[in-house]
């Protein structure tokens, strides 16, 4: 089936902006203002991230934002209704971000069926087990056409590797530097590590995140992958510049192309 993520890989043969937000930051109701902005601004590809009270992979920026967003009363029930129409607004593919206590917590089956039904186009969840996936959401997923993004480190071997592309039906998630998001980093150090795997001539396309935070950076992801996907920059952004339009165009704009001096 085509779905919107295959669709969109299929249209951009690379630099792909995909941005990630916390959803019910800054404020509990911005949650659809945020994805249509991000839309407007030209963004590709959104990812919303439930927030949890213990994000393993999370760095200090979108750590601080998951507990804002739940102490404005978040919680994954209320995304799934704050984003029950949306397929109503936009096209875009969006892609949930969460961690497998909060899945389990609401129902493996009832969190894919809702996803399914509103419209949500894949799932990040970066501590979920292979092997799990395997057992509990690979059949449920295959049947409501929602794709699993798999998590890819310069760790990885090349056996697991084949493995993610071989069950993989969208993009695989290429996490650029060790550790927790928001490095600020150059990626050129990383450049053995890329060049290994798009010279592994995988089934399907990746996207670098993980320290994406500028035009340099995000043109490195660039080259080595379909796009970028960036989360810490994007949400000290609207931090400190708020959700407007023009705020989180000009971020887009800025990271696409450098200022001339």
């Amino acid at each position: 089936m085509e779905t919107r993520l295959k669709k969109l890989f299929q249209r951009k043969n690379g630099k792909i902006t995909s941005v990630y937000f916390t959803a019910g930051f800054p404020k509990l109701n911005d949650t659809i203002k945020i994805i249509e902005n991000l839309e407007r601004s030209g963004v590709d590809l959104i990812e919303i991230g439930i927030p949890f009270s213990d994000p393993l992979a999370d760095g200090p920026i979108i750590q601080q934002s998951g507990e804002k967003a739940i102490a404005n009363g978040m919680s994954l029930k209320l995304l799934f209704e704050q984003i029950k129409d949306i397929r109503e607004r936009t096209q875009v593919p969006l892609v949930l971000m969460g961690y497998l206590n909060t899945i389990l917590q609401y129902g493996e089956q009832n969190f894919i069926e809702k996803c399914a039904e509103i419209g949500v186009d894949g799932i990040i969840i970066p501590d979920l087990p292979l092997e799990y996936y395997f057992s509990n959401f690979k059949k449920r997923m295959d049947e409501y056409n929602l794709s699993n993004i798999f998590l890819i480190t310069s760790q990885t071997s090349d056996a697991r590797l084949r493995l993610i592309d071989d069950c993989s039906t969208s993009f695989i998630y290429m996490v650029s530097t060790k550790g927790i998001t928001g490095s600020n980093k150059s990626l050129i150090d990383k450049k053995d590590y890329f060049e290994r795997i798009q010279g592994a001539n995988l089934q399907h396309p990746t996207l670098i995140g993980f320290g994406i935070h500028d035009c340099d950076t995000f043109q490195t992801a660039c080259e080595y992958s379909y796009g970028g996907i960036i989360g810490s920059a994007f949400i000290k952004h609207i931090t400190e510049n708020g959700i407007e339009l023009s705020s989180i165009s000009n971020f887009i704009n800025l990271l696409k192309e450098k200022p001339s001096k």
